[in-house]
């Protein structure tokens, strides 16, 4: 990936130690799928995805604290709690589908019965990429480490 490497050491420069902090588990995960899919009760969390209580509050309050879930009172039932995404959370939904979608591609006996498409036409949605800002999908040795203050100078090692 170009001549210049990340410092691997230092976590301070880096947005994936710090993703990892908040989303690091399946737990974490498999409850952040249960909200895409609509769970926002406790209750439906714990009986849908078979968590043990302890673990799956310890969870919701992890994602709560970092922002991905918002835990506000039932506006039907005050003795209830909903959790509901927030847009930090919602922004977790390409990371999610990228790696489901990697899930499916190298796992074993994985065969889902129901396929993610586009609402509007029906046809499944493409696999998660990466793109230059012309549109190109780029492959890993397509890309490359560039200072921040050279960035959009031109290529790697050009400045």
């Amino acid at each position: 990936m170009g001549e210049l490497r990340e410092q691997l050491r230092d976590m301070t420069d880096c947005g994936l130690p710090q993703a990892l902090e908040v989303m690091g588990e399946r737990w974490s995960f498999l409850i952040l799928r249960a909200a895409f899919n609509g769970f926002i009760h406790f209750e439906e969390f714990s009986s849908e995805l078979g968590i043990a209580r302890n673990i799956l509050s310890n969870r919701l309050g992890r994602l709560v604290e970092h922002g991905v879930l918002t835990r506000e009172p039932c506006a039907v039932d005050k003795r209830k709690i909903e959790y509901r995404l927030t847009p930090k959370g919602v922004d977790l939904l390409p990371a999610m589908l990228a790696l489901r979608q990697w899930g499916e591609k190298h796992g074993v006996n994985v065969d889902p019965e129901l396929v993610l498409v586009d609402a509007a036409n029906g046809q499944p949605v493409a696999p998660i990429a990466i793109h230059a800002d012309d549109g190109r999908e780029l492959g890993w040795h397509d890309l490359a480490w560039q200072k921040r203050e050279d960035v959009g100078k031109g290529g790697p090692g050009c400045c």
